[in-house]
């Protein structure tokens, strides 16, 4: 989660700023087959960064239940955080954990029994993102601690890191942050943008044996092709930005990533791509009562509380983003 400030200088090892060694993981974790409720699948729903939005949640229940085929909805984590309230807090964590659910950042330090863990929000925050927002962020979490029980707590530190999916022909990693970390930001739009680090990321889809990555974590939305391997399509980074808050200017929606072998509604797509072997990749708008949305957000976070400052505005007007940001096809 983020609202970028003027950066400042920080200290890498700090409370949220820290990669914990536990939240690491290998490519080659991939490199398996995916399990038996995952595979050949026809439709594949990808929902990170909720953020605690139960409006998004139903919204995104209800747009799965008009899909057919064999489906399936996996929720890639922060699906808490703006839920303080404990009634909340239960009514969101019933309706991810009905599904397919990863761990974020978010839940795994929720379910960290030391209340004063090093990893702060757990986000690792790169250093563009001021000091403020992490000081922040830190803040929130250790407000977000109070909503959760032992049996939520426990029910989040059993959920996995990372999975494997299979659409039609395609192999799937679906993560939280990047191929590495759950908090890895080497999937952050503005990572991508560099030529050398995207040669990183076909290297990490090589070792992983996966035609994408499904991810989420650094906030704002971007479908990224990265180079083909000789005779191959071209492989794709999938990060739906936040489905519980605004992801473009003026554009009130969170977005999902659809992953499917046939396209959407294009009423619901705000962009796609083509992924190969017949199948396609959607951003789809998670449309809510915004005003519904600010006042429930307002009522628990009010001006002056630490989300209020951090995330208003881009509840409001959306961040500086647009579609055209987003999507990047080989150049």
């Amino acid at each position: 989660m983020i609202e970028v400030d003027d950066p400042a200088p920080s200290v890498a090892s700090a409370p949220g700023r820290s990669c914990p060694l536990h939240y690491r993981y290998r490519p080659e974790d991939f490199a398996i087959d995916a399990p038996e409720h995952l595979r050949a699948l026809d439709v594949l729903y990808v929902v990170g960064g909720l953020y605690g939005n139960p409006l998004a949640l139903d919204r995104v229940l209800e747009l799965f239940d008009r899909e057919r085929g064999r489906k399936r909805l996996v929720f890639n984590g922060d699906f808490h955080w703006f839920d303080a309230d404990p009634e909340v807090f239960a009514q969101v964590q019933r309706g991810v954990l009905a599904h397919e659910a990863l761990r974020g950042n978010v839940e795994t330090e929720l379910a960290d029994p030391n209340a004063d863990a090093d990893a702060g929000c757990g986000c690792a925050y790169p250093d563009w993102v001021g000091d403020g927002v992490v000081e922040r962020s830190n803040r929130i979490l250790a407000r977000l601690r109070t909503a959760a029980d032992a049996s939520q707590r426990a029910a989040l530190a059993a959920l996995p890191m990372c999975q494997r999916a299979d659409v039609g022909p395609l192999r799937l990693g679906i993560v939280h942050g990047d191929a590495t970390s759950l908090a890895g930001w080497g999937f952050a739009q503005e990572h991508l943008r560099a030529a050398e680090h995207r040669a990183e990321v076909a290297r990490w889809l090589d070792r992983a044996g996966v035609d994408a990555f499904a991810c989420t974590h650094t906030c704002l939305p971007v479908f990224q092709a990265v180079p083909r391997v000789q005779g191959r399509h071209a492989r794709w980074i999938l990060n739906n930005g936040a489905a519980g808050m605004p992801n473009f200017r003026d554009d009130a929606a969170g977005l999902l990533t659809r992953i499917a072998v046939a396209p959407s509604d294009k009423a619901h797509r705000r962009f796609g791509v083509e992924l190969g072997g017949g199948v396609v990749a959607e951003a789809i708008a998670i449309d809510i009562d915004l005003p519904r949305w600010r006042s429930g957000f307002e009522a628990v976070w009010p001006e002056g509380s630490d989300a209020h400052a951090s995330y208003f505005d881009r509840i409001v007007r959306g961040p500086e983003y647009a579609v055209a940001d987003a999507v990047r096809p080989l150049e």
